[in-house]
């Protein structure tokens, strides 16, 4: 689709509403979503990006509100994350990472503590990682890492960090697309 046709669509589902702008990773074509997200910033719309951070985000506009996405090592992604995409964070931004266990966990937590996030974003979530062929059991079975742990964990270190549920996999199932 042309940025026009987005554009048109996004004015019958969404007139003067919320979006959230995702992916895979969006910021894959900056050159054509930075100059739609001002068009639609311009028109009243608010939105959301969220992104790996592997790829600049100096452009996008700073109204936008960025989720950025820091991988962990589970992730088999860990060093994608572009470090200078910190000094564009704002407090209207959170950074989010997806953990799969102890390791993920403490890469989350020294990160977060040593860039300051608590301070500097808006949020930080931690939120455990799913398997990637769930059962169809919409419960915390299909988690890589117990919700519960991770919470415990969180409390220990005293992190003023969310505990973030990908609550769509517990209300349809796991593997469901585009709810």
């Amino acid at each position: 689709m042309s940025s026009d046709e987005v554009e048109h669509e996004v004015s019958m589902l969404a007139p003067g509403g919320l979006i959230e702008i995702t992916g895979g990773e969006p910021m894959l074509q900056e050159r054509e979503l930075v100059p739609l997200m001002q068009r639609l910033l311009e028109r009243g719309y608010t939105l959301l990006l969220e992104t790996s951070g592997e790829r600049p985000l100096e452009r996008v506009p700073p109204e936008v509100h960025k989720i950025v996405d820091v991988k962990c090592p589970g992730s088999g992604e860990v060093g994608s994350f572009r470090e200078s995409n910190l000094s564009v964070l704002t407090p209207r931004d959170e950074a989010k990472f997806v953990i799969a266990d102890r390791t993920d966990y403490e890469f989350a937590r020294d990160f977060t503590r040593q860039h300051g996030l608590e301070g500097k974003v808006g949020g930080v979530i931690f939120s455990p990682a799913f398997f990637k062929d769930p059962s169809p059991a919409r419960d915390s079975s299909n988690c890589q890492l117990d919700p519960r742990l991770l919470a415990e964990w969180i409390l220990a270190d005293k992190l003023n960090v969310r505990l973030g549920l990908q609550m769509h996999k517990f209300i349809w199932k796991p593997a469901a697309k585009g709810v």
